[in-house]
């Protein structure tokens, strides 16, 4: 399907650090989703995405998204990502890196985290002060 394709282009967007352009593809094919009864259990994934992608470029452009896709998708609070994202964006703003891997860990555990997420996770994590960079 064009949403598939679309993905695709997004992950590769975001590991080549062309994270405005994964934003957009993101958002747009969870907006398509989110309408869709068969498809919107999967828009809290793709607007998961997209926070990551906004959180890389900059911690308050990532606030602003998931208040947003929160407005969007009322489903999307409730979501354990909505609140690994909020827990990342407390620890991140505390410079608490360890209370950054606790909460990595904790959704890991329910929800095992593939290559793309770890990739971005700690990219985000690097930009926290004094830290060596391990989500373990």
């Amino acid at each position: 399907s064009a949403n598939k394709c679309l993905l695709k282009v997004g992950a590769y967007c975001a590991q080549l650090e062309q994270y405005q352009k994964a934003i957009e593809i993101y958002e747009q094919v969870g907006a398509n989703t989110m309408d869709n009864p068969l498809l919107k259990y999967s828009a809290k994934e793709y607007f998961f995405k997209a926070s990551l992608c906004h959180f890389i470029v900059d911690e308050l452009n990532a606030k602003i998204a998931v208040e947003k896709y929160e407005e969007m998708f009322p489903a999307f609070s409730d979501s354990r990502e909505c609140k690994l994202l909020k827990k990342l964006l407390e620890a991140h703003e505390e410079q608490n890196s360890e209370a950054f891997t606790e909460a990595v860990k904790e959704f890991d555990s329910i929800s095992r985290l593939d290559q793309w997420h770890t990739t971005l996770l700690l990219r985000i994590k690097k930009t926290i002060q004094g830290d060596e960079g391990d989500l373990k």
